[in-house]
Formats: structure tokens, sequence, C-alpha cells
């Protein structure tokens, strides 16, 4: 007999983790909503007219199809099948696919509900996404992304509010990062000023690399794009750009002096960098040139998070996206996104060993159960202590003490509430910390206090 497995790239999640989980969702819920952000949700599928094109070509090779229901073959020919041309076949038997983010999506929601929703529309969404990748280290093919976005509003202070959720969140976790921001503008004005504008894609792609394979590799990548020497050399300035954001502002006005673009780039970094000065962030915002994320949908502002303390890609990334609701019919409406990799957040903290103890913790008291008369007086006692908010548990069979107690154990349960003969006589509880060993006779009120400070 086969033994059980899952697919490469997906996991399953113990309680212990669902409880560490749940504290990264519910932290970032909570920044979302004091922030004004309403959540939505949209199928795990979508037609893939609503998917492909809109992640590259890479991108569109990354999705799942799902085959259509019933004869999916019914559209095939014999022709088909030795023609040899996956993209085609895919198309005939595949209407549909699994999301790649949350992003498109979202855009295809703002078009199809436009008249119900009052813009600027600020929503969340935290869901799980799927993408053919290889797995690997912080890597899977079914992950979760947690998006927030604004939508129908040219203003940079939404920027500058996304910087201060990304600021909040990872300060609650105590994780030390640096965010990163660029401007799609200053690549662009960089790709013109250097005559090359229609290679903006290619010298992004090499550029980014800089952290990874050193200037050397990335000059060469640009050679063998067939990008001229000449040009190349006019690149080594701006890929060696260094001093502190202004001085990085200051060198890019004089590189870029020559480019409308490149110019409203930089006005838009100066409005943010001069909007975040006046705010008392934890974390350090830094001008990175070589930050060339999301080329195909991004127009302006590029963010990304990187962990100081540990080895790890990004853990956050987003930008603005000027066109992006235009694919769907819908132009002119202008939006800006973030969006936390839960589960490369979850991985740092568990390296860095930051997780609150009591995020394991999932009852707070367990009645132990001696018998039929003992659970029967429990029942409603276990009834009022669920409706004044204490999580608790009485044991479903009468056990012997010692299982019950490694029940508790092995379930981190902190106290352990003991009522037998003497105890239903006076109307009190023996409850015990799991902890100290500390046992003491108390009424309920006084219970309810004590396991929930």
């Amino acid at each position: 007999m086969q033994k059980p497995s899952i697919p490469k790239g997906t996991r399953d999640f113990s309680p212990e983790e669902m409880a560490k989980r749940n504290y990264i969702f519910d932290t970032i819920k909570d920044v979302y909503r004091r922030y004004g952000f309403r959540q939505i949700e949209t199928p795990a599928m979508e037609n893939l007219s609503t998917l492909m094109g809109k992640y590259g070509e890479e991108g569109d090779k990354l999705l799942f199809k799902i085959l259509n229901s019933g004869d999916f073959l019914s559209d095939i020919n014999s022709q088909d099948l030795t023609e040899n041309n996956s993209v085609k076949t895919a198309h005939k038997i595949s209407e549909k696919g699994l999301r790649y983010d949350l992003t498109v999506p979202f855009a295809r929601y703002v078009v199809m509900h436009r008249n119900a929703i009052s813009f600027p529309f600020k929503r969340f969404q935290i869901q799980p996404v799927w993408r053919a990748d290889r797995p690997q280290k912080g890597r899977y093919r079914e992950f979760f992304q947690c998006d927030a976005d604004v939508v129908g509003s040219d203003s940079l202070l939404n920027e500058v509010e996304l910087l201060q959720i990304i600021d909040e969140v990872f300060s609650r976790f105590g994780i030390r990062v640096c965010i990163k921001l660029n401007n799609r503008k200053i690549l662009s004005g960089i790709a013109e000023i250097i005559g090359e504008a229609d290679k903006i894609t290619d010298i992004t792609v090499a550029i980014d690399k800089l952290d990874k394979t050193g200037l050397v590799k990335v000059n060469e990548e640009l050679a063998s794009k067939n990008i001229p020497q000449a040009a190349i050399d006019k690149l080594q300035p701006i890929i060696l750009l260094n001093g502190t954001n202004r001085e990085k502002l200051d060198t890019l006005k004089n590189e870029l002096s020559a480019s409308e673009t490149g110019r409203k780039g930089i006005e838009e970094l100066e409005y943010i960098f001069d909007k975040i000065s006046r705010l008392s962030l934890k974390n350090e915002v830094e001008l990175d040139l070589t930050l060339a994320r999301g080329l195909n949908y991004y127009t302006g502002a590029i963010i990304e998070v990187k962990a100081l303390d540990v080895q790890i890609g990004s853990i956050t990334g987003g930008g603005r996206y000027d066109n992006l609701t235009g694919i769907f019919g819908l132009p002119d409406v202008s939006g800006v996104g973030i969006s936390f990799g839960a589960d490369r957040i979850f991985d740092v903290l568990v390296q860095l060993d930051l997780f609150p103890e009591n995020s394991m913790q999932t009852t707070d008291v367990l009645f132990v159960n001696f018998g039929e008369e003992e659970a029967a007086y429990l029942l409603p006692v276990v009834s009022q202590l669920r409706r004044e908010g204490v999580c608790c548990e009485l044991y479903p069979e009468a056990a012997k003490m010692k299982k019950q107690m490694s029940y508790a154990d092995s379930n981190r349960i902190p106290y352990v509430a003991i009522v037998g003969e003497n105890e239903m006589a006076e109307n009190k509880i023996s409850l015990k910390n799991m902890q100290s060993g500390e046992q003491k006779l108390v009424d309920v009120k006084t219970l309810i206090q004590i396991v929930s400070e």
C-alpha cells in the first residue's frame, strides 16, 4: 500500500504551527485595520484569460493550470497532439488556473465591482497563492500572501502610509529590517539617458543581481544583452551609487537632469523621504537603485524589505502600478500596494526565536474528569468560563489522573482544575499551576481572574 504524501513545495501545519501562523496573520490584520484597510477574498482559481500575460513570460510558465471538467480532450484532435505544441494544447484543455498572486485578482475585482466601490478603495487580502516553481529553502509552491492596496488615488501619502505599516508590523514582530525604496521612473530615466530605453528590462534585471554576483558579472551580463560599452560606462556611477539617501538623490539629479521621466521619479522619492523623516520609524528606509522587482506592472515606487539578522530573500515587497486595471478595460486607475511574505516571516521568527510564548497557548485551563457526577457538575462551570472569555476544556473520559495531567503537559495548558466530592461540597475548585506546581482552592470568579492574567 502506497504511503500517503503531499505534493512537493506544500506543507501540513500542526496546531502549534497554526498558532504561530495565526499570530503573524492577526498582527498584520490588526495593523492593516488601524490604517483603514478592509478585507476582501477572491476565488482560489481564476480564468486563465485573467492571469495569462500579466506576469511576463516566466510568470506565465509558473501558472498552475486546471484541466477542464468532464472530457477535457474533447476539443483536441490528433493534429494538436502530433504538433507537440504544449501551449496551444494547454489552451484547449484548460480554461482556469490557480492564482499566482493577489494583485491581478484584485485588479479584476475592482473592475468587476467598480460601481459598488467608493474610491480611494483600501483593501487587504490574506489568502494562499500557487506557483509551479522549483521548491527550495524559503520558496514554496503554495504560500500565503498578505496584501494591502489602495486604488483610485495618485497621492504619494499612500506610499508613506504603506512604509509606516511595514515599519509597525516588523517592530511588533521584533524583526530588524531594512526597507528598500526605488522608483520605476528613475530606472526608465537611466535607460533613456544611456540611449537604451528599449533595454530597460535587460538593464534592470542585470543591475538587480549586483548584490548576488558583483559588478564584473553585472557588466558582463549587460554586454551579453548587446548594450554598447559606452552605455555600460555611463551606467557605472549609477550602479555604484552610495552615500546617504539625500546624497544619492543629489547624484541622480545630476546624472538624470536630461530625462523628464527620471526627474519625476526623483521628485516622487524626495517627497516620500521628506514625509517619513517627520515620522519616528524604527527601521531604516534606504534608496536602492538595484531594486527592480515587478517591472511588468510597477510604474512608480518600488518597495522591498530585507531582514537584517537572517539570510533570506525579500520578506515584503510592493510598489505603485498606474495601469493595472487598464488590462481589464478600466484605464487611469492608479494603485499602490504591499505584500507581506507570511511564510518567510514565519521562518525568520523561528530562526530568531521571536514568537511570544503565549502564541502557542490555545487552552487556558483543563478540567479533570473524575466521573459522570463530577462531569455533570462541571459542564455549566465550563460554559460559564467560556462565556467569560476563558479557553477551557473538560477532559472527555474519566481516565487516570496521570493521563489527564500528561494531556495538559503535552498541549502546554498552563492550569489544571480539579473538582472532586470535597470541592463540589464547598462549591470550590482546586486550581493547579502546571509550571510552578502550586495548587490552591478558589471560587469560579477567582479562577477566571488567575487564568486571565
